[in-house]
């Protein structure tokens, strides 16, 4: 790789962090929306501008064929272009049905950048190098969160929530510019024929992977407790809180503590292995969530402000250290096929994760309570899925 190691680091973390924007930024015009499209103030339809995006990224599992036969780039070089048309149709989209297929086309661009990110650091690292390489890219990409609701909230106040929905195009922009620095990772040696015996041969091999259909389950489950909540933070601070000024606050400071907690996965995962790390990381996740769950029981629905916010603040930044690790678990077996790994993997995890994460975000017209015990149940779940992983170290 002639590209330096801190360039490429930066380089991917901005084509992931293309996901991240194009949700979080427009998370502060969800009440302008309403107004626009004539909704009721605390109706939930908004959260399916965050869904549909999510949907999108089902297609990754065709991007992940077509990227082992002709490469990373010329995937890479597709979904820009998409994630650009996707995000200025979206803007200027008559009705929400328009915009929820707009952010479809969004979310399927980005599937195609997302996808040969992580294949792009496959084909270059391994194991626990991985997983650091993975944190370090998770830590740049989670200072998205941070900032995003602040210049969304910006532009909200100085022009139109259509600004605020151009903003990631513009930024996919710069980005394309830069990538195209950027080498190809998968020698013609690798790449495998474009026909269904060979697709369905590298399917059927990663599937049958069960140390990568155990780590993509954790990963998944994961999502789908994150995806649930970015999807209604607005509508829980705004609507359910009664304290929509405080939104950007909270959201801003989460994704901080997010960003510090995969820095620290950074040196954990190198010092003790991914592996002994995440079981570690989902053990406290799950303890966490069986104190909200008995504060939630306790005191009514919805819980105390400040006590639900840390506990979602400690759930989240566990969420978001676990990925790195759960994501070089999954493909560590599969450096072969590896695109076709990636791209089932984030087809299950985003797809099935962003579905289940829209049921929860419907059922909480009036309290948090579904959210509060999807964590736990998520919790459990993905600690015995860990604990039961006894292969050799």
């Amino acid at each position: 790789m002639k590209m330096k190691q801190g360039e490429f680091i930066a380089l991917s973390a901005s084509t992931m962090m293309l996901t991240a924007l194009g949700i979080d930024i427009m998370l502060p015009a969800f009440r302008e929306l309403r107004k626009h499209f004539g909704l009721d103030p605390q109706s939930t339809e908004t959260a399916k501008i965050i869904a549909f995006f999510f949907m999108g990224q089902v297609a990754q599992i065709i991007f992940g064929t077509l990227s082992d036969r002709f490469g990373r780039l010329p995937i890479l070089r597709i979904g820009f272009p998409l994630y650009i048309i996707g995000g200025i149709a979206a803007a200027f989209a008559p009705s929400l049905s328009l915009m929820f297929v707009a952010r479809f086309i969004a979310g399927v661009g980005a599937s195609a950048v997302f996808m040969t990110t992580i294949a792009g650091v496959r084909d270059r690292f391994v194991g626990n190098e991985m997983a650091r390489i993975m944190s370090l890219i998770f830590t740049i990409f989670l200072f998205t969160p941070v900032i995003a609701p602040f210049l969304g909230s910006t532009i909200l106040h100085i022009s139109s929530w259509q600004m605020v929905f151009l903003t990631p195009p513009f930024f996919a922009l710069i980005v394309f510019l830069w990538s195209l620095r950027l080498e190809e990772s998968l020698p013609k040696n690798k790449r495998v024929s474009l026909d269904f015996s060979s697709i369905g041969k590298s399917m059927g091999y990663v599937l049958r992977n069960r140390t990568f259909l155990r780590y993509t389950a954790i990963t998944t489950l994961l999502f789908t407790a994150l995806s649930s909540y970015v999807a209604s933070s607005e509508h829980i601070i705004g609507g359910i809180y009664g304290k929509p000024s405080l939104f950007i606050w909270i959201f801003g400071g989460m994704g901080l503590f997010m960003a510090l907690s995969t820095f620290t996965n950074a040196h954990l995962s190198a010092k003790y292995g991914a592996r002994r790390t995440i079981k570690s990381l989902l053990l406290t996740y799950t303890l966490v969530a069986a104190g909200l769950t008995i504060l939630a029981l306790s005191f009514g629905d919805p819980p105390n402000m400040l006590l639900f916010f840390i506990a979602v603040t400690l759930l989240m930044a566990i969420n978001l250290a676990v990925e790195p690790n759960s994501s070089a678990l999954a493909l560590e077996p599969l450096g072969n096929v590896a695109g076709m790994a990636s791209a089932v993997y984030g087809t299950i995890f985003f797809s099935i994760g962003a579905t289940l994460g829209s049921i929860i975000s419907k059922l909480m017209s009036s309290g948090v309570f579904p959210l509060v015990i999807a964590y736990l149940v998520i919790g459990i779940s993905g600690l015995l899925l860990a604990s039961n992983d006894r292969r050799p170290k």
